[in-house]
């Protein structure tokens, strides 16, 4: 510890002795209760009952702010017991003028993609070739010497 830097002063403090705990009994706690609403149901006949002048039921409430949806049209499939639901003409056609440009879209651009590999790849090899011949003749220069220094 001698070779250790202190920061500050030393403390040397006496040891100190704590008391033991006193034994302290457990506390018995018992769930908590509470007195809880409760109603007794009405009985009224549905017979009785009547709309007041002025009132709306509680699905024109609801429905008064949004748009009425048009009837879906439903196909029967045949030999099965189902009846499967259609779209609208309008939404039909997008759907299907937009994945027919999405397909031709694809295939032109792959056909122009093979077209064009097919007329760089010459070019690019050429540019290739060079490059590697200008490296291996660099290479041998370096490794063999000039023509002055191999013949003496």
């Amino acid at each position: 510890m001698a070779d250790q830097t202190q920061l500050g002063p030393s403390l040397k403090l006496p040891p100190q002795l704590l008391p033991n705990i006193p034994p302290l009994p457990r506390p018995n706690l018992d769930a908590p209760k509470a007195n809880l609403p409760s109603y007794k149901p009405m009985l009224v006949p549905a017979g009785d009952l009547r709309t007041l002048a002025g009132t709306k039921s509680e699905e024109e409430e609801e429905n008064e702010g949004k748009p009425q949806p048009r009837e879906v049209k439903k196909v029967d499939i045949p030999f099965t017991n189902y009846r499967m639901p259609v779209p609208e003409e309008e939404i039909m056609v997008t759907a299907a003028t937009t994945a027919a440009i999405s397909v031709a879209a694809t295939l032109t651009a792959t056909s122009l993609f093979k077209q064009c590999v097919k007329v760089f790849k010459p070019i690019f090899m050429q540019i290739a070739k060079r490059i590697q011949k200008k490296f291996t003749k660099n290479d041998t220069n370096t490794t063999e010497g000039t023509k002055e220094e191999r013949s003496g």
